[in-house]
Parts: C-alpha cells; sequence; structure tokens
C-alpha cells in the first residue's frame, strides 16, 4: 500500500493539535441539546451565513432586494451553493462528493458561476491545461480515501488546492469553500454541516488571502500556516453554530 501523501502534514508545527481543537468543537456543538433533534433549522441557518460570508470574501453584495433577491451574480451563486449544502441539499450533493469528487466539484461550479460566465457551456467545465485535470485528479483520489489525516486537514488542502489551482474560469473561492464544507460533511467531522468557518475567513480576509496565495508555493511552512488558519476558522466556526442553536432554543 502507497504512503499516505499527506501524512507529513501532521508533522509541521501546530498542524496535529489545530486539528483536533477543531473536531472537538464541531463534535460538541452536534451535541447541543437543540442540535440532538432540531438540527436541520440550525443547518439551514448555518448554511445562510455560510453563503453570505463567501459572496462578500469574493466581494459580491450581500444586500437582499424587495423581492428577496440578492443584487449581483457573485451572492446569487454563492447562495445557490449554499443552498445545495444546506439540511435539504446535503445528502445527495455529499454521496456525490464522496463516489465521484469530480462531478460534485462541476455541480458547486454550475451552482456558483451560473450569472458569471457568458457561454453555458463552461459551466461546470475545469479549464483544459494537463497540469489542472492532474490536480482535480489527485484531489479526488485524496477525496476518495487514499489520505487518511484527520478531517480537518484533508478539507483545509481540499479548499486550499481550489483556491490557487483556480481550475474553472470564474467562481473558484465559492466553489472551494463549498468543497471544503463538502469534506467536513462526507467524513463525519461535521456531517450536519453546522459549523460557519466562512464567517472567520472573511473576519480574517487578509491572513486568508495571504496564507492561501503562498500554500499554492508548496513551501511547508506556507501550507501548515494555510491549515492552522483553516482549523482555527473551523472551531470559530463550531461556536457560531453554538450561538445559532442557543438563540433556536430560547
Amino acid at each position: 500500500m502507497s504512503a499516505d501523501p499527506l501524512a507529513p502534514l501532521l508533522e509541521l508545527p501546530d498542524v496535529r493539535d489545530a486539528a483536533e481543537s477543531a473536531r472537538d468543537a464541531l463534535s460538541a456543538v452536534h451535541r447541543h441539546r437543540y442540535n440532538l433533534r432540531g438540527w436541520d433549522k440550525t443547518s439551514r441557518e448555518a448554511s445562510w451565513r455560510a453563503g453570505r460570508s463567501s459572496a462578500a470574501i469574493e466581494g459580491g453584495s450581500v444586500e437582499l432586494q424587495r423581492d428577496a433577491q440578492f443584487d449581483d451574480p457573485i451572492t446569487d451563486g454563492a447562495m445557490r451553493v449554499a443552498q445545495a449544502l444546506d439540511a435539504d441539499g446535503i445528502d445527495q450533493l455529499g454521496a456525490v462528493f464522496r463516489r465521484a469528487p469530480a462531478q460534485a466539484l462541476a455541480r458547486l461550479h454550475t451552482l456558483a458561476a451560473a450569472g458569471l460566465v457568458d457561454d453555458a457551456a463552461l459551466l461546470g467545465r475545469p479549464r483544459t491545461e494537463p497540469h489542472i485535470a492532474q490536480r482535480l485528479d489527485f484531489l479526488g483520489q485524496l477525496i476518495t480515501g487514499q489520505s487518511t489525516v484527520p478531517a480537518p486537514v484533508l478539507a483545509a488542502v481540499v479548499h486550499g488546492e481550489l483556491l490557487s489551482l483556480a481550475p474553472f474560469t470564474e467562481g473558484n473561492g465559492v466553489v472551494a469553500r463549498g468543497a471544503s464544507r463538502l469534506v467536513s460533511a462526507a467524513t463525519g467531522l461535521d456531517p450536519h454541516l453546522l459549523g460557519v468557518p466562512e464567517v472567520t475567513w472573511l473576519r480574517r480576509i487578509g491572513d486568508y488571502r495571504e496564507l492561501s496565495a503562498l500554500f499554492g508555493t508548496g513551501d511547508a511552512g506556507a501550507i501548515g500556516a494555510w491549515i492552522v488558519l483553516c482549523c482555527e476558522a473551523m472551531e470559530a466556526g463550531a461556536a457560531e453554530a453554538k450561538s445559532i442553536a442557543d438563540a433556536a432554543a430560547g
């Protein structure tokens, strides 16, 4: 059996501890008394907040119009992705992701970029450079079981790789954050997608942009710093989830 290609990441400073803290925080919020039965409602609220934050990271407007629609295609796309990842949609898309990651990524792109590309034939289709196909194939292997690193680490790697690779003509950021959520659901890290790490990525947008760019250099220290940032956002996203559940419980 070939060695796990991501195993060395666990030896980078703070990565293992950050991943464990993220996992413990998300596990705890799933045990919240309200989430034991009412998780479908809190999951929808979490997806709503995630979509708005993901759009804002890309410069989208999050102001609602009178008809309850957003006023720009970036936010429209981010909210379509959010809806596909809420309590009603995650089972279907998550099943596809576990079996055929490339197909799920294509679906995320179609949702994210429907209003951003002029040619509908480009929706769901990665750019044609050979290295893109190779890297997407590698990600697919990781997602379907080639790596057994803790789920927060895998989610961070998938997220960072999609940001740096930018496989599609538009909408890559929304797709990357959606894929991170799919990893969290598919691995059981956050099966109901209650966490909202996107809020922290937006609040720390300078760190988010800088570290995601450095992730693409392949430098070990930069990769470790990116993973730690993602894990910290997941832990903070669990605290956001707790506030949602607390409010729902009254």
